[in-house]
């Protein structure tokens, strides 16, 4: 068996161990080479999940996944990527932590690979990262029981904190700080079709809005002529 085909079963088998140990029906397709590789029952829902490895970096400061896929057709190699047609949910076994992550479709769509941040940049950004903490697989697992009964009760034996915010809708309203630090976030759910108000010293100040809506909605307030003074603002961010 090729080491990449080894490393690959290893991800899948330790990822089904993980579910298993939560309690969670794991299911199996008949044939191989298919866009998933397991099937996870959660919260009375049948998840298609594909299995990766990421393995660490040099510094161990980042989880590498690659997504795309590559095969031998007549016309050369292809390279594929995944749709949210095709999976719901990515998991992801790291060797070298010996740890699981469950990540949604929608992060990953038509990308080719992702990174898992486990410490904060060098350079100090805050923005457009992806932090591993907030996919960790039983914080995962415990946020979509939630959301598929519709209850904070279903947490299971994980703590709240240990819930990853980016598997929740955004709130109707967030700070201007928590939109700077998690830009990359909220701007894929506005891309997704969510529209997202930011607020900045608790007033309404910008709203992110998917492409579409940009000349559906209502255009917003006139900025006010002293924002200072007031202390108000107002903007459209496509």
């Amino acid at each position: 068996m090729g080491t990449s085909n080894r490393i690959g079963d290893v991800a899948e088998v330790e990822l089904a161990a993980a579910a298993v140990h939560l309690g969670i029906p794991v299911l199996k397709p008949l044939t191989d080479h298919g866009r998933y590789d397991l099937g996870l029952e959660i919260g009375g829902r049948l998840y298609r999940v594909q299995c990766k490895a990421g393995p660490l970096n040099e510094d161990g400061s980042v989880i590498v996944v690659n997504i795309a896929t590559c095969c031998y057709a007549p016309r050369g190699y292809v390279r594929t990527t995944y749709t949210q047609d095709e999976i719901d949910l990515l998991g992801v076994y790291c060797d070298g932590l010996d740890r699981c992550y469950l990540l949604p479709s929608q992060l990953i769509a038509g990308r080719s690979g992702i990174y898992l941040r486990l410490t904060p940049p060098r350079n100090r950004q805050r923005a457009c990262i992806t932090l591993a903490s907030d996919f960790e697989f039983a914080g995962a697992v415990a946020q979509l029981e939630e959301r598929r009964r519709g209850t904070p009760k279903a947490t299971g034996s994980s703590p709240v904190s240990s819930i990853p915010k980016s598997w929740g809708p955004p709130p109707s309203a967030i700070g201007s700080n928590e939109f700077r630090n998690r830009f990359g976030y909220y701007l894929e759910r506005a891309a997704a079709g969510e529209a997202i108000s930011i607020t900045r010293h608790g007033k309404p100040y910008a709203r992110l809005s998917p492409p579409d809506s940009l000349f559906d909605s209502a255009p917003p307030p006139a900025r006010p002529a002293s924002p200072r003074a007031s202390g108000v603002g107002s903007a459209s961010i496509a």
